[in-house]
């Protein structure tokens, strides 16, 4: 059963009558551009078709009461008395919420339930889905006006500032912002965005290496420190106003780690650039070469890859129709994303599944995704 489909018959078994509204939001796959986004740099991500789902209704009062269908799990929230609780789904809940009344949105209540296959814990960004989600059903709830760019920078507050992971503004923007049949080079020092067509004849295949990672408790939020300290010591806003040739010169000055961290952030800005020319000209060969550079970048000075990642990429880029694969997301497990010829895609997933199997005992999951439009929403009875 689709997800749409399923929190459709929920909603209807709870509350014996349709939903006033369905709201979703996908995750993301990042093609290129790792660890720049919170250094006002440039990431080039697509929305994949994978997403959070909730079905909802208006309620007169303050009160949001919730039911996640996969944890069978349930929230009851006052709007007017919002507090921090043991980490769970419904810290996201309420740092939505928080996050939109404090810019100043007066918020109503609503009931529902959601439900989401964007796999957790995978680096697809199943918490930007969520907070988006939320976000749109407050907006339909509440009757204020949807602003795609807006929505998601209080999303990342909320999961900066309530949640605790210091993520940037990547997966919020293209939840919210996502286009059909193309990626999306984000500038995120201005939030500016623009279409990037995908190659022709070209799949994406993302590879879950079945390991996981929590962000919060990771390297993540090291790295962003380590980041902001090479910025300090240039005296700029963030590692994007740095030059290769600048970070040269201080190289000895700032000592070989963090020279090596400013160093994959600093490259992999410019990488983007590059895919982006690549993908325009349809040049998917190109593009692959820049894929595999990102995850050695990532490997090798970032530090954020481990076995079974490296192993899975190692596996992909050696096989027929792929002109590249690389690390996904934060680091530290998950996925890895492959461009590969569409002619061969079965054939690919095959080999993969049974040479990662040999090398590491674990079982990939493997998706095909085309790139799909971001956080929406339908109206069902017409409220």
């Amino acid at each position: 059963m689709k997800v749409r489909e399923k929190v459709l018959e929920a909603f209807n078994r709870k509350f014996s009558e349709d939903p006033a509204w369905i709201t979703f939001s996908p995750g993301r796959v990042n093609l290129i551009g790792e660890h720049t986004d919170y250094n006002d740099g440039f990431v080039l991500p697509m929305a994949i078709d994978y997403a959070t789902w909730i079905a909802l209704r208006p309620r007169s009062d303050a009160r949001v009461i919730l039911t996640a269908l996969d944890l069978d799990q349930n929230l009851d929230l006052d709007l007017r008395e919002i507090t921090k609780s043991k980490s769970s789904w419904r810290e996201y809940i309420k740092g939505v919420a928080w996050a939109l009344q404090g810019a100043g949105f007066t918020l109503t209540g609503w009931e529902g339930v959601f439900s989401g296959d964007v796999p957790i814990g995978a680096g697809l960004s199943s918490s930007a889905a969520l907070e988006l989600a939320l976000a749109r059903s407050f907006s339909l709830s509440s009757g204020f006006d949807w602003d795609p760019a807006k929505m998601a920078l209080l999303c990342q507050k909320a999961e900066n500032q309530w949640v605790g992971v210091s993520s940037g503004i990547m997966d919020q923007m293209i939840s919210a912002s996502g286009k059909k049949d193309f990626a999306l080079l984000i500038d995120c020092r201005n939030l500016d965005t623009s279409q990037v067509p995908l190659p022709q004849n070209t799949q994406i295949v993302i590879l879950d290496t079945n390991t996981r990672r929590g962000l919060v408790d990771s390297a993540y939020n090291e790295r962003r420190e380590q980041c902001e300290a090479v910025a300090s010591h240039f005296g700029v806003k963030a590692l994007r106003d740095i030059t290769l040739e600048g970070l040269e010169r201080e190289k000895d000055n700032l000592g070989d780690l963090l020279y090596r961290r400013a160093r994959h952030v600093v490259s992999e800005n410019g990488r983007v650039l590059q895919a982006v020319d690549a993908l325009t000209a349809g040049d998917a060969p190109a593009f692959g070469i820049l894929m595999n550079a990102s995850h050695l970048s990532m490997r090798d000075d970032f530090v954020i890859s481990r076995e079974e990642m490296d192993q899975m990429v190692e596996i992909a880029q050696d096989q027929p129709g792929c002109f590249g694969a690389r690390m996904t997301g934060g680091g530290f497990g998950g996925c890895a994303v492959a461009l590969v010829d569409k002619e061969g895609v079965e054939s690919f997933i095959h080999q993969v599944k049974r040479a990662y199997l040999e090398k590491t005992g674990l079982k990939a999951r493997i998706y095909t995704s085309t790139a799909t439009e971001g956080t929406n929403f339908e109206s069902i009875t017409g409220q």
